[in-house]
Order: C-alpha cells, then sequence, then structure tokens
C-alpha cells in the first residue's frame, strides 16, 4: 500500500485540528445549555441553544469534511495498492 503524500497528511491534519478546535467550545456550549435550564430565564436558554446549535452545525461540518478526505483517501490507497496485484493476474 502507498503512503500518503505530505500534502494529504497536511490536509489531514488540518482537518484533524479544526475539528478538535471546534469540539472545545461545543462542550462548552452543550454544558452551558444544561445549565440554563435549571437558573435562567426562557430567553437566555435560547439564546444559549442558538449558540449552540450554531457551533454544533460547524462542528458537524467539519466532521463530515473530514470523514469525506478520509473516505476518499482511503479509497484512493486501496485502489492504488490494488492495481499493481490486478495487472500481474491479468499478464
Amino acid at each position: 500500500m502507498k503512503p500518503p503524500s505530505r500534502r494529504a497528511l497536511e490536509e489531514l491534519s488540518a482537518l484533524h485540528e479544526k475539528v478538535l478546535a471546534l469540539g472545545s467550545p461545543r462542550s462548552v456550549a452543550l454544558r452551558m445549555v444544561a445549565a440554563s435550564r435549571r437558573s435562567t430565564t426562557l430567553t437566555a436558554q435560547r439564546d444559549f441553544w442558538l449558540e449552540f446549535s450554531w457551533l454544533d452545525q460547524e462542528y458537524r461540518e467539519a466532521v463530515r469534511r473530514l470523514a469525506r478526505f478520509c473516505l476518499e483517501h482511503t479509497h484512493g490507497l486501496q485502489a492504488a495498492a490494488e492495481a499493481p496485484q490486478a495487472s500481474l493476474r491479468a499478464g
């Protein structure tokens, strides 16, 4: 199996860092939503929920990008690894 290129590894690292960077604020916002249910007004609860929803949407999109990248590169690497074997069988 052929190892991924340096560019692919850099892109993978950047995507992973984005997921991690968005994960922390999302977790904090979720804890704030949970805490607000017991201690704040309905308006404040709604504001906390909107903040969480926005962060959650960004986080989920970053996770989808990372998953898509991994899927595309996994298939590409598998195809590259299988190509020499297929030509040996054909020849």
